[in-house]
C-alpha cells in the first residue's frame, strides 16, 4: 500500500500540472497575450495550492478517507475544467470568472494532496526519508506532464479529451485505498462516489467532441466543418452558404467572400516593385492564398513558405474545398514548405530572396509581437537580395493607428525605405500594409490580368491616407519592450468594448 501511495504522489503531480496547463492554454486562446495569461494563472494556481496546504493543518482525523474524497473532487473539477471553459468560450466576462474560480478550486484541492499523503505515510518512513520520497515523486510527475502535454496530449487528444483523461487518472488514485485492506470507514459509500465520478468522466471523454462542437457552434457563424487543437493554436474552419472562414484561436483569418481583396492588396503592390523577382519568401500565410497570387507571375522560379503550424498547410493542401480556395497553390512544384518558427528560421537562413511577404497574425501577444520587432526586421533586411522588397500586414490604421504606424516606424529603424498603404476588406474593415525596400520605391510595374480588386488607379489611391488615419508618433517595437503588443491591446480593446 505504501508503495502505491508514494506512486500516487507522482500521478497527482502530473494531473495537477496538466489542469494548470489546460487553463493557461485555453486562456491564451480566448484572451490572447499568452505571457500574461500563463503568468497570472500560474500565480493564482500556486497561491491556491498554498491555501490548500495551509488548510490541511485543520485535517487531523480520518486522513485516508479525506484523501479519497479529495482525489474524487480533484478528478471531477480538474477533469471537467477544459469542457466548462470551452462552453463559456464565447463570453469573455463569464470565461474570466469561471477560469479563475476553477483555477482557485483546483489549486486548493491539489494543495491538500501532498500534505495529506505525507501525514498518511508518516509512520511508514523516517520523516526526512518520507519528505524526500514524496517530493521527488511530485517533481518527477510534474516533469512527465510538462513533456507529454505539448508533444503528445494536445496534438493527439485535444484539450477537452486531455482534461477528462487526467480526471479519470485522478479518480483512479482514489481507488488505491479503496481496494486495500486498511481500515476505511464507509468504504461502500466511497466506492460508489468514485464509481459515479469515473462514469461521468468516461462519458465526458467519449462525448468530448460533441461538447467542443456545442461550445464552438455558439461562438462561430455557420457550421464548424473542421476543428482541431495543435501544439500552437486552435484551428476552426466554418461554412455558411458560400462563405468559408478560417479562425485561429478564435480570431478570424479570412472570409472566402472577400479574401481576394486582402491577398491582392498584400501581394501585388509588392510585386509591382519587385517585378523581376525570381525567389520569393512567404512568412506565415499557411492557407496558401498569398502563394496563389504569387503564382500569377510566371517569372517566379521558387517560393519558400515558412509557417509554424504544419497542420494548417496540410489542411489547405489536402482538403479539397480548402485547396480549391488557393487553387492548389500549396501543391505547386515551385513551392518549398518549411514548418518552423519564422523568428528562428530567419536567423539561420542563408538564401537571399528578391521579395518577401510577411503575413503573420496581428500582434495580440508577445509570442507574435516578436515577429514585428526591430530584431526580426533586421533579420528580414539581411535575407533580401540587393534591390529586394518586402511587404508586412500591419493591422488597421483606422482602428489601431498607433499599432499600424509602430510597424512602419520599426521597419524604418531596421534600415528599410518604406511606403505605407491600406485597403478596405469588408470582413476586417480598413486594413493596413507596409512596403519595405532596400532602396526608395519606384513607379510600379503593370499588374497581372484577372484581378478582381486591384487596378492601376486603385493601387495609386491605396497610398493616400485620410486625416483620421494619418501618421502618429510611436516608439519602435523592440524585442525587450514589445510596445506594439501594448498599443494593439489598448486600441483594439477599446474598439471592441464600444
Amino acid at each position: 500500500m505504501r508503495t502505491l501511495l508514494l506512486f500516487s504522489a507522482l500521478v497527482v503531480a502530473s494531473c495537477g500540472l496538466v489542469y494548470e496547463l489546460l487553463a493557461g492554454t485555453l486562456a491564451s486562446y480566448l484572451l490572447g497575450d499568452s505571457v500574461t495569461q500563463f503568468s497570472t494563472i500560474i500565480g493564482a494556481y500556486l497561491f491556491a495550492m498554498g491555501v490548500g496546504s495551509w488548510l490541511s493543518r485543520a485535517l487531523t482525523e480520518r486522513l485516508l478517507e479525506t484523501f479519497v474524497r479529495v482525489e474524487i473532487l480533484v478528478g471531477l473539477v480538474g477533469g471537467s475544467t477544459a469542457a466548462i471553459l470551452f462552453l463559456l468560450f464565447g463570453e469573455a466576462a463569464q470565461f474570466r470568472v469561471a477560469l479563475y474560480a476553477l483555477v482557485g478550486l483546483n489549486g486548493v484541492l491539489v494543495g491538500l494532496e501532498i500534505p495529506l499523503l505525507v501525514r498518511i505515510l508518516e509512520g511508514e518512513y523516517e520523516i526526512g526519508e518520507l519528505v524526500a520520497r514524496v517530493l521527488a515523486a511530485d517533481y518527477v510527475g510534474a516533469l512527465i506532464a510538462s513533456i507529454l502535454f505539448p508533444l503528445l496530449l494536445v496534438p493527439r487528444l485535444g484539450l477537452v479529451r486531455t482534461g477528462f483523461l487526467f480526471g479519470i487518472v485522478n479518480v483512479a488514485v482514489a481507488w488505491v485505498p479503496l481496494l486495500g485492506n486498511g481500515v476505511l470507514r464507509r468504504r461502500g459509500a466511497h466506492r460508489l462516489a468514485a464509481a459515479l465520478a469515473m462514469v461521468a468522466l468516461v462519458l465526458g471523454l467519449v462525448y468530448s467532441d460533441n461538447l467542443t462542437s456545442l461550445a464552438e457552434q455558439g461562438q462561430y457563424p455557420g457550421q464548424a466543418v473542421f476543428a482541431r487543437s495543435t501544439p500552437y493554436q486552435r484551428i476552426v474552419v466554418t461554412r455558411q452558404a458560400d462563405d468559408i472562414r478560417l479562425f485561429l484561436n478564435g480570431n478570424l483569418q479570412f472570409s472566402s467572400r472577400d479574401e481576394y481583396r486582402y491577398h491582392e492588396a498584400l501581394v501585388h503592390p509588392l510585386m509591382a516593385q519587385a517585378a523581376t523577382a525570381r525567389r520569393v519568401l512567404v512568412l506565415g500565410g499557411g492557407d496558401g492564398l498569398a502563394v496563389r497570387e504569387l503564382l500569377r507571375y510566371p517569372g517566379i522560379e521558387s517560393i519558400t513558405l515558412v509557417d509554424l503550424d504544419p497542420e494548417v498547410t496540410a489542411l489547405f493542401s489536402r482538403v479539397s474545398f480548402l485547396a480549391e480556395l488557393n487553387g492548389g497553390a500549396l501543391n505547386s512544384p515551385k513551392l518549398h514548405l518549411v514548418s518552423a518558427d519564422a523568428f528562428v528560421w530567419l536567423q539561420s537562413a542563408h538564401e537571399r530572396f528578391d521579395a518577401a511577404i510577411v503575413d503573420f497574425p496581428d500582434p495580440s501577444n508577445y509570442s507574435i509581437g516578436k515577429l514585428f520587432s526591430l530584431t526580426f526586421y533586421r533579420r528580414l533586411h539581411e535575407a533580401l537580395a540587393p534591390g529586394g522588397w518586402a511587404v508586412v500586414q500591419s493591422t488597421s490604421p483606422y482602428v489601431a493607428p498607433r499599432s499600424y504606424w509602430c510597424v512602419e516606424h520599426t521597419l524604418r529603424a531596421a534600415g528599410f525605405a518604406t511606403a505605407a498603404y491600406h485597403a478596405l476588406v469588408p470582413s476586417f474593415g480598413e486594413w493596413g500594409f507596409v512596403l519595405a525596400g532596400l532602396e526608395p520605391p519606384h513607379a510600379p510595374a503593370a499588374l497581372p490580368a484577372g484581378l478582381r480588386f486591384l487596378t492601376p488607379e486603385v493601387l495609386q489611391q491605396m497610398f493616400l491616407f485620410p486625416p483620421d488615419m494619418q501618421r502618429v508618433p510611436t516608439e519602435v517595437n523592440r524585442l525587450d519592450n514589445q510596445v506594439l503588443v501594448r498599443y494593439f491591446e489598448a486600441e483594439w480593446g477599446r474598439y471592441l468594448a464600444e
